[in-house]
């Protein structure tokens, strides 16, 4: 079980094929296992790196409070430690963040960018946003993250319930602490001030059902000189176990383009 030694704690990682690495960057609450379906396509082209975040799946769970610019430093340290060259860097939700941060950190270790239903900044500027915060907080402490798990599996995965059964069996590996200072990790986080300064390729994904609009990630896009936004149809947030095959149609496609 590979892993890289992080100052007070091990993070997991996975890495196969050979190529121009490309770099898969998890959501909260997930891992290394939720790109399964990604690693098995492009491994065959690539050299596929896939992470465990700190306080997730296999990764240790060093002591909080948590910071972005922490998960970006994981990351740059460890494709430090992998040796490689400048990656594609993809990630969703949470892993989007942390990837828009990277670019900033480190732009020479990141080739392209591909950001899934994800956003530059967590600011609670609403009641409603506000409240969605509170009531997941809640949740995850009167239901556990077991129980968390189950409703949230629904809501991903309508209508497929082994796959909505796999996420949750996932997810109730969690450890509440962990998960709780990386939810807060993100509030207040911001880049948007600064998107105009990543000029490598970027890709921004979005379902067209996600919890943020697409008219929000479009206005994002357009502050990015080198930008573009593909929507995936019938879609939810975490769209690469929902549709592996439409998610992957699309990042093939964007990693195919010259330059």
């Amino acid at each position: 079980m590979p892993t890289l030694r992080l100052d007070d704690f091990e993070l997991y990682y996975e890495t196969s094929g050979n190529g121009t690495p490309l770099l898969f960057i998890h959501g909260l609450g997930s891992s290394a296992r939720d790109w399964e379906a990604q690693i098995a396509a492009f491994a065959k082209d690539y050299f596929v790196i896939a992470v465990d975040l700190r306080g997730h799946g296999r990764s240790g769970d060093p002591p909080g409070p948590y910071r972005i610019t922490d998960f970006s430093r994981d990351i740059n340290r460890l494709l430090d430690h992998l040796g490689c060259g400048p990656a594609h860097v993809v990630g969703v939700s949470l892993g989007g963040g942390i990837a828009f941060q990277l670019a900033l950190d480190a732009p020479e270790r990141v080739r392209s960018l591909v950001v899934v239903n994800s956003a530059p900044e967590m600011i609670l500027r609403t009641p409603l946003q506000k409240f969605a915060i509170w009531q997941r907080r809640k949740l995850v402490k009167w239901l556990g993250l077991p129980r968390f798990g189950q409703i949230l599996s629904k809501k991903l995965f309508p209508g497929d319930p082994a796959q909505a059964q796999t996420f949750a069996t996932r997810f109730a590996g969690n450890r509440e602490r962990p998960y709780t200072d990386t939810l807060n990790a993100l509030i207040g986080w911001s880049i948007a001030d600064r998107l105009g300064e990543i000029r490598i390729p970027t890709l921004i994904l979005a379902a067209d059902q996600d919890y943020t609009p697409v008219d929000f990630k479009r206005a994002y896009t357009a502050q990015m000189p080198n930008a573009e936004l593909v929507v995936i149809p019938d879609s939810r947030h975490a769209l690469p176990m929902e549709r592996p095959e439409a998610f992957n149609r699309a990042l093939a496609a964007f990693l195919g383009k010259p330059g």
